[in-house]
């Protein structure tokens, strides 16, 4: 596993193939990611790519920014079905939290999900459930958010909550972590 660099981008057209049928196959909600902008994170050293002793890719995820550095979202945790049940998706999400505190250190760490693994793996790293008013205030965060499938349920509660758990990490907060 290591942080995705340019060299990387060949990977991409699997990575979102696999991530657009992962949340079909599971009926969750997962906001699209473009090929550009996964070229673009891994250009800029803001994501993680994991790959099997052979050479095959086996996972992927990144980070954004917004408000200027305030807050990052780890975003796009994706596993190859074939790596699934191993422990690596909890080694992407650590790796990226790391990058993460890395990068920017002093911003609040959020990320939206549905699913129960990575709730578990989101507290082990210090990580506390959050109203989405806690959350980022940038449109351009809430936009992406309009590929998902449970967009409808977001907009109709004005923003407020949705299907998803928000789970924040906050740096003053945990200080000794």
């Amino acid at each position: 596993m290591e942080k995705a660099r340019s060299a990387h981008t060949f990977w991409i057209k699997q990575i979102c193939e696999e991530t657009l049928s992962s949340a079909i196959a599971r009926g969750t909600g997962i906001s699209g990611r473009s090929p550009q902008l996964l070229e673009k994170k891994m250009n800029k050293g803001e994501a993680v790519i994991a790959f099997a002793s052979d050479g095959r890719w086996a996972g992927f995820a990144f980070i954004s920014v917004w408000e200027n550095g305030s807050y990052v979202s780890n975003s796009g945790l994706i596993v190859a079905p074939e790596f699934r049940h191993t422990g690596l998706a909890k080694k992407i999400k650590t790796k990226i939290f790391e990058l993460s505190r890395k990068l920017y250190p002093d911003a609040r760490i959020f990320s939206l999900t549905s699913g129960l693994a990575v709730m578990k793996m989101n507290h082990e790293l210090g990580f506390e459930p959050v109203t989405f008013s806690e959350l980022t205030s940038d449109e351009t965060f809430w936009e992406s958010c309009k590929s998902c499938v449970n967009c409808p349920i977001l907009m109709s509660k004005g923003r407020k909550n949705c299907l998803c758990t928000a789970m924040l990490y906050d740096p003053k907060l945990n200080k000794n972590k």
